[in-house]
């Protein structure tokens, strides 16, 4: 299985970019693991905020493949401790999906037609956080989801 997380626009801040940059290669051990960035939409003065999510939700759903598992990042979503999203994932891992895809929406959220493609909304937290930070708090917790399920002692409860 391969997992890919989608998000609207690059990575801005320096420090969050690095962050990222050390989980994926720690995640190398684990699984295949990869970042696909969609362009943010321009010229946002002149759109409203369902113009914006309509035009983020074309290029999120062109990333995405018919027999993909999606899992959106959304403050709806479900909650997980680590170990719960660690189970979660080796559920996912066992379906037999090619490819488990999670994906941060831009500033306004989700289309309702990538809300109608998504398989499952998650919550990393009941706190909003940038966007940036979330690709990293995520690729984070992906990390630790495998230590988890390696017997590895990166986490402690």
């Amino acid at each position: 299985m391969k997992i890919d997380l989608i998000v609207v626009g690059k990575t801005a801040s320096g420090f969050v970019s690095r962050g990222i940059e050390e989980y994926m290669s720690r995640l190398k051990h684990y699984i295949s693991f990869n970042i696909h960035y969609v362009g943010d939409v321009k010229n946002t003065r002149n759109l409203s905020e369902v113009q914006q999510k309509l035009s983020e939700g074309k290029s999120i759903l062109g990333a995405v493949d018919p027999g993909d598992f999606v899992a959106l990042l959304d403050e709806r979503g479900k909650m997980f401790t680590s170990s719960e999203f660690a189970s979660y994932l080796q559920k996912r891992m066992l379906s037999g999906s090619k490819r488990l895809v999670f994906v941060v929406g831009g500033p306004y959220g989700f289309s309702q037609e990538v809300y109608d493609r998504a398989n499952d909304k998650i919550s990393l937290s009941k706190m909003t956080f940038p966007h940036d930070l979330i690709r990293l708090i995520f690729t984070e917790q992906l990390y630790r989801a495998f230590t988890i399920l390696a017997g590895e002692p990166y986490h402690h409860e």
